[in-house]
């Protein structure tokens, strides 16, 4: 694998998935040949992952190239440097997870998204869940952050909720 191509290759296969997808081409495992599924799940992805940000790109333009790449990179990153290029085997259930409505001291979707963006940060999310989804997104504006900055911050905190509600509760702040 060379690393330093990683921002390349996945531009290639993003743009690959959104046309594929703007065509009317349907299912995440449709998408990729072996070679380039292996590619992806050296670095910590799946063809899931491209397919969410194509039907989104289509859609809407978000959460776009720019936040999907700044995204994975946080994602390979782990992968590789924590998880030592092996995926867990776990998928996390969001029937576990908070209340789509749920509010954490008066900061809504935080209790959601924070078991969401472990789920992402470890390579476990379901299929049926996207980091960066409609409801992630309206409290990234909401919140004024980045999707990867707070994904970066989940690693940095491990399991400390109080640790991100106080950086987040900052962030509100205007900082």
């Amino acid at each position: 694998m060379t690393h330093y191509d990683f921002p390349s290759r996945f531009r290639t296969l993003y743009d690959h998935a959104v046309a594929l997808y703007r065509a009317g081409k349907r299912g995440a495992g449709t998408y990729f040949d072996g070679e380039a599924q292996a590619w992806l799940a050296a670095n910590g992805l799946t063809a899931q992952h491209l397919y969410d940000y194509a039907e989104d790109d289509v859609a809407g333009g978000e959460p776009g190239f720019g936040h999907a790449l700044a995204i994975e990179s946080i994602r390979r990153d782990y992968f590789i440097n924590v998880q030592g290029g092996r995926a867990t085997g776990v998928v996390a259930d969001p029937d576990t997870w908070p209340e789509k409505a749920a509010a954490l001291d008066g900061i809504g979707w935080l209790p959601r998204i924070l078991p969401k963006a472990r789920a992402k940060l470890r390579g476990e999310l379901p299929a049926s869940m996207m980091y960066g989804c409609g409801g992630d997104r309206r409290f990234f504006k909401e919140n004024d952050i980045l999707p990867a900055e707070f994904l970066a911050l989940i690693w940095r905190a491990g399991d400390d909720d109080q640790a991100v509600l106080s950086w987040v509760k900052h962030r509100r702040a205007g900082a």
